[in-house]
């Protein structure tokens, strides 16, 4: 009887290898993808929250700042909320800081 090949035991081992093979190549190029698409999603999540402290900041004036309080209470007393002497008393406060 002549044999022409590996025959059925040979067959099966080099099948075993070959899917064992690339049962590990695939298995870690999917943890690098899952690894590489985590850290895109930090950084999806860590921009908007950057640019909206920024933003904050921006927009609200030190507190310390006297003419930003000045602008607050003009604010307030065209509302009707402040009177005018209300409003002279804290202006002079915040002035003689």
């Amino acid at each position: 009887m002549n044999r022409r090949g590996p025959g059925l035991l040979g067959t099966m081992a080099r099948t075993a290898v070959v899917a064992g093979t690339a049962s590990a190549v695939g298995g870690r190029v999917q943890r690098r993808q899952q690894a590489k698409f985590a850290e895109q999603d930090a950084e999806q999540v860590a921009e908007p929250q950057a640019a909206e402290s920024q933003a904050q900041q921006a927009a609200e004036p030190p507190p310390d700042d006297p003419i930003s309080q000045l602008e607050r209470l003009a604010a307030l007393k065209k509302q009707g909320i402040l009177t005018d002497a209300e409003f002279a008393a804290q202006k002079n406060r915040i002035l003689a800081e």
